[in-house]
């Protein structure tokens, strides 16, 4: 197998440069299972574990290896295993905030070209957690494609006011729809899917998102639970991992998200509601929250109705969150930096 199967490119050639010393080469994670990875190069598949080195001097755990990610490591051809020394940089990623209280982010996945977030249009229709989802997308710079499943529960009409729907709150992404069950639609999606590039499919569970892999494999190798009595799905996947397509594209699994915190993602929200940030320039006031200071723009284009009530509302509660998590996020990154270098310093002492 060449590494250009499965995403290898000139940008991580670029910029992997002096990464790798002799006898180490470059892998890509496809499996993630706690402290155990899958990798794949020309040579083929290999359990993976992390060097001593490597988890003696990172301190985040956003820095381990991830699905997706492109990795130096060292074979050892009598064991089929390898140790992996370092990550490559991410030309783009998917994280969110950390499911709970705790405020840190999770990996979802890394050098990603597309995301294909499913939603529903039956059950699991929701357009603030779409908006979401799209933020988390644009931040990780990613391009969004949106799929909208189960349409055989909808009619022709409904399925074209929801798409309407999302176009007038400025969700400009292209927009799918799919059904598992009469195939309408996975044309579009086959179509869209090109040899070289890495896919992503996110949304919550039961969904259909396992269906839409086995579709495009064009066989059941992924499990997948009958729905229940309302066409609802019931959740399936539980880890992430990445699927090479026939055509030499690439896809990664997800579990479904219950939890969609968003921290840090400012150019992801600037992305994701591009209509609002460009009034903004026009506001009286540079630091102007949009909420109730004279001679807002946005404030004035919510009440002539330019702005979606809805669309607003989401984004005035997503910039909040994200600024608040931010500000938790440094006070506990400084905390964590601190703490990891006296756990060496002390380690180093007792050597």
């Amino acid at each position: 197998m060449d590494l250009k199967e499965i995403g290898w490119n000139a940008w991580y050639e670029d910029n992997s440069k002096g990464l790798c010393e002799p006898k180490r080469e470059p892998a890509r994670v496809i499996v993630v299972d706690r402290d155990r990875y899958l990798i794949r190069n020309e040579y083929g598949e290999f359990s993976a574990k992390l060097s001593g080195k490597f988890r003696f001097s990172t301190d985040f755990e956003t820095e381990y290896p991830c699905v997706g990610d492109w990795v130096c490591v060292q074979r050892h051809e009598s064991e089929s295993t390898a140790t992996i020394f370092n990550v490559f940089p991410r030309k783009s990623f998917l994280r969110r905030k950390s499911a709970g209280r705790n405020i840190d982010y999770q990996m979802i996945g890394a050098n990603i070209d597309v995301a294909l977030i499913v939603q529903s249009c039956h059950f699991d229709f929701n357009v603030r957690r779409l908006e979401r989802y799209l933020v988390m997308v644009n931040e990780g710079n990613i391009e969004p494609v949106v799929v909208l499943t189960k349409t055989d529960l909808v009619s022709s009409d409904e399925l074209e006011e929801l798409i309407f729907r999302l176009q007038n709150m400025g969700i400009d992404a292209k927009i799918i729809g799919l059904s598992n069950i009469t195939g309408v639609g996975i044309d579009k999606i086959r179509d869209y899917i090109t040899t070289g590039k890495t896919y992503c499919l996110i949304g919550s569970s039961g969904v259909g998102k396992t269906t839409l892999i086995n579709q495009l494999i064009g066989e059941s190798i992924l499990d997948t639970k009958t729905v229940s009595g309302t066409g609802e799905g019931r959740h399936t996947t539980v880890r992430r991992q990445l699927i090479v397509l026939d055509n030499s594209a690439m896809l990664i699994d997800t579990p479904g998200m219950r939890e969609l915190g968003i921290l840090g993602a400012s150019d992801g929200i600037d992305d994701s509601y591009k209509s609002i940030v460009e009034l903004s320039v026009t506001c009286r006031f540079s630091n102007c929250t949009h909420t109730n200071e004279p001679g807002c723009a946005v404030l004035k284009a919510l009440e002539n109705g330019s702005i979606n009530r809805e669309h607003y509302q989401n984004y005035v509660k997503i910039k909040k969150e994200s600024e608040f998590n931010e500000m938790s996020y440094s006070e506990k990154r400084k905390k964590d930096k601190d703490f990891g270098k006296m756990i060496r310093s002390m380690k180093k002492e007792k050597l």
